[in-house]
């Protein structure tokens, strides 16, 4: 061990010296000046061994504490139990421990020695880790206030414990705003008042909802807007206590940009359907009647061609028949004011007759959106959820529920078939994620649970706050 001896006392000194000698001490002895301040940056000590009370003594011992790394070292001093009386002096100075004892018995000496010794080694053990803990802190503290991403941590009552400068610019709150609340301030309704719920029902089941699993959620900001983000939550046992991390990105330019994107491939399939419709439907109805008309002159002249031209006639209302169908799918809900319904009801028709199914319309409400293409992304969730239901999940009844209040609406489209596995968030069909794509697009929330029916149930959530529906009627 490495060991500086200072102080005026020459004998106190030479008595250390030759005792740390027998107990294998690197040793310097030194003078409690300026020079010994400098061989404390220059040597590795951990104890320090001062010989006298002197004011000098004293005085190096307090510039000791008051260097940077001052609390590393441990300090003992020499006092005869004649000079107890300058003890307060040397508490003072913030020594660590007091050699009373008489200096000449080596054995009490050694004893004393082996305390400081100890002593010393804890206390650099101890620094050693508290200066690696200040370092990650300090390496935790650099990444929470530099990175692009929110990063919110909540204990297992849902109270804020850490929100860095992320967080803060993106729900518009400080840090002492928000560290010691509830963290469903940042929610907006329903989830708002349902979040402790789902905590609670954790706690109690296991029953993960979001926890460990990546999902798309809605956030609301300090003046009250609410927007889209991923949130990812991770759930670590700190001493005991159960501490949960959200890692949150704002995904709202990316949601908007996948509007515009569909928004005008929606746009240029409403005019091929229109064309189909006004265009090439008309056109070959106005060439059917005709047609008709030439084939009903050549019956009457009894023309051998009239039989060709009533053929001709068929296949024309054929093709102006499947030319409104095409048109009805390009196009499957219609801008007025029973578009929606209008649309379901044809749907659960073709899916009775088609798919040999019983499909139900339970409850029904017309929706408007601000941006009609929204209308018809809403359509197709239902229209795959009912066909995936019968082609993957073997459903013979399927069931289309619409209910709304103050905060939300909910389409839910339920079956009796063989449902979805619970890690269904990682399923890789092509029909579900493009539900979950459509249901982005227009700001609703996408989830599958169990069904009342026994099948699956495919809820897709709009929020009242922040989204651009009403309800036209019931």
């Amino acid at each position: 061990m490495n060991t500086l001896i200072a102080g005026f006392d020459k004998e106190v000194k030479k008595t250390l010296f030759n005792a740390l000698q027998r107990r294998h001490h690197y040793i310097v002895i030194t003078e409690p000046t300026d020079q010994g301040l400098n061989l404390l940056e220059e040597k590795n000590f951990s104890l320090i061994l001062i010989s006298d009370y002197s004011e000098e003594a004293i005085q190096f011992c307090k510039l000791i504490r008051a260097k940077e790394h001052g609390r590393k070292y441990t300090i003992f001093a020499v006092i005869t139990q004649s000079d107890v009386e300058h003890l307060h002096r040397l508490i003072d100075a913030d020594i660590d421990q007091y050699i009373i004892e008489s200096l000449h018995s080596e054995q009490r000496l050694d004893v004393r020695l082996a305390f400081a010794e100890k002593m010393a080694r804890n206390k650099e053990g101890q620094f050693l880790i508290e200066m690696k803990l200040r370092e990650s802190e300090a390496r935790a503290r650099s990444i929470l206030r530099t990175t692009v991403d929110a990063i919110i941590a909540i204990d297992d009552r849902g109270s804020v414990r850490t929100f860095n400068k992320a967080a803060e610019d993106l729900f518009q709150y400080s840090s002492s705003e928000v560290i010691g609340q509830n963290i469903k301030v940042l929610m907006p309704q329903p989830y708002r008042r349902e979040h402790d719920g789902y905590i609670h029902n954790y706690h109690q089941t296991g029953d993960r909802k979001i926890i460990g699993i990546g999902r798309e959620v809605t956030g609301k900001r300090k003046d009250g807007s609410t927007f889209p983000m991923y949130l990812a939550v991770s759930e670590v046992n700190v001493n005991g206590q159960r501490l949960y991390t959200g890692i949150i990105r704002d995904v709202s330019e990316q949601r908007r940009l996948e509007q515009e994107v569909l928004r005008v491939s929606e746009h240029e399939r409403f005019r091929i359907g229109q064309d189909l419709h006004d265009g090439l439907g008309q056109m070959l109805t106005g060439i059917t009647l005709i047609t008709k008309n030439i084939a009903s002159s050549l019956k009457d002249e009894d023309h051998p061609l009239a039989k060709d031209v009533v053929e001709i006639t068929d296949l024309l209302k054929e093709a102006d028949e499947y030319a409104r169908g095409l048109s009805r799918n390009l196009i499957p809900v219609e801008l007025d004011s029973s578009g929606l319904v209008a649309a379901l009801q044809r749907l659960a028709t073709n899916a009775e007759r088609l798919f040999n199914i019983e499909c139900k319309l339970k409850d029904t409400l017309n929706i408007h959106f601000d941006d009609p293409t929204s209308l018809t992304h809403l359509f197709r969730i239902v229209q795959e959820a009912t066909s995936n239901a019968v082609k993957h999940g073997n459903a013979s009844k399927v069931q289309i529920d619409m209910k709304h209040d103050e905060t939300k609406l909910i389409v839910k489209i339920e079956d009796n078939g063989t449902g979805f596995s619970q890690d269904w968030d990682k399923h890789k069909g092509l029909g579900v994620r493009i539900m979950k794509f459509r249901s982005r697009l227009i700001g609703a929330n996408f989830e599958i649970e169990k069904s009342s029916l026994g099948g699956a149930a495919i809820l897709v959530t709009l929020l009242a706050v922040g989204s651009s529906y009403k309800i036209l009627s019931s």
